[in-house]
Order: structure tokens, then sequence, then C-alpha cells
């Protein structure tokens, strides 16, 4: 959580309001989710609540441009090396995702 509390406050120095989303998922959810084609597995950091999804906002609207989370990315990536961003997967791009690797 100390992670998730320094990117926050990051956001918070530039100017920019992050909220909150999903910390847990339980498992029943996550299938509901692969179900729908929100995911693409089972296996996610938010069943192991190693994840969190953060909503940017600019102009008091949220954004889901990838882009848009790019600094905040690249910012949770150079904390330390075990914390992955989700606009960076390769199959899957997912801009509101922050997870730490185990």
């Amino acid at each position: 959580m100390k992670d998730v509390a320094l990117l926050v406050m990051w956001a918070d120095r530039k100017g920019w309001y992050v909220t909150g989303g999903e910390l847990h998922r339980p498992l029943k959810l996550q299938g509901m989710y692969l179900e729908s084609g929100k995911t693409r597995t089972l296996n996610s950091k938010h069943t192991k609540r190693l994840a969190i999804d953060l909503f940017l906002f600019i102009n008091g609207e949220i954004t889901w441009n990838v882009e848009d989370y790019r600094k905040l990315g690249e910012f949770w990536e150079s904390i330390r090396p075990e914390n992955k961003w989700g606009g960076h997967f390769k199959n899957f791009t997912d801009g509101v995702h922050f997870q730490r690797n185990e």
C-alpha cells in the first residue's frame, strides 16, 4: 500500500485528480469479468490483493485513454521493479491497472 500512497501523492503534486477503483476482486467476480471479456485470465493480481485500478480525471471527467495514464504508469514502475503498469501489457492493455508482481 505504501507504493500506492506514493503514486497518489505524486499525482496530487502534479495537480492530477485520481480515485481508487477495484483493489480486491473475489474469484467469482473475476470469473464474471472473464466471461464478459473484461479480462483474459482468472489469475488476476486483484484476486490476490496485489493490484489496484486508479481512475484519472481530466477537466472533471474520467479518462480511459491509456496515454493519459502513461506518466502515472512510468512513475509506478520506477518505484520498484516488481511494480507493473497495465498500459505495458502486451495482449490486453489496461491503463488504469497498477500491480505488484510477487
